[in-house]
């Protein structure tokens, strides 16, 4: 178990920009030390925990060490797969939504590290998703994966406008999307079994 963070693990972690970890930092709301002999700063994780609590930052992050993971698709069976696939990892805490009115919601509440988003939903569709994820500045760093079977380089562009990090048309290679998300989350790929 990690016993000290850097500005940009803590900033990962509470799902902050860097720049306002360092902020609260230099201003003593964040304690830590500095690496002698240089400008870094460190933060011990009693005291990013008592920071996170304080604040009203959920400290689950910090205290399972796992990334949260939400899949969004209303392909039960794509679902399944999906999760299972994460779950069996152990490196994921992950929640599945079929909806994207339940998506919003649950992002707000379960804050997820990264989104797997179907696009074509029965309510509201993936790009909305996206937009509402982009609109609020505290989610700038939650990454989305969109998927789809619909293929046209115009609509992928505008998911990327709308936010998307990444695309992947369906049917797709669960190992490749497991390969994704680790990129995307600065991560060591999973095994192969």
């Amino acid at each position: 178990m990690k016993t000290v963070f850097t500005t940009g693990e803590a900033a990962k972690i509470c799902k902050v920009s860097q720049q306002t970890i360092i902020r609260c930092f230099d201003s003593g709301q964040l304690k830590g030390f500095r690496v002698p002999g240089s400008r870094f700063r460190r933060i011990p994780r009693e005291q990013l925990y008592s920071f996170m609590r304080d604040n009203g930052i959920p400290t689950d992050a910090l205290d399972s060490g796992q990334r949260k993971l939400l899949v969004v698709d209303d392909d039960q069976d794509l679902v399944d797969l999906m999760v299972d696939q994460f779950e069996r990892d152990g490196r994921f805490e992950v929640r599945s939504v079929n909806n994207g009115f339940g998506a919003g919601m649950l992002i707000k509440e379960f804050r997820p590290d990264l989104v797997v988003l179907d696009i074509m939903l029965p309510d509201i569709n993936g790009m909305e998703v996206c937009q509402l994820v982009r609109s609020d500045k505290s989610m700038d760093s939650v990454r989305i994966v969109c998927i789809s079977g619909m293929v046209e380089e115009e609509r992928i562009q505008k998911l990327r406008d709308a936010g998307a990090n990444d695309f992947l048309k369906k049917p797709f290679d669960i190992d490749v999307l497991s390969q994704r998300v680790c990129e995307l989350l600065e991560m060591e790929p999973a095994p192969t079994s």
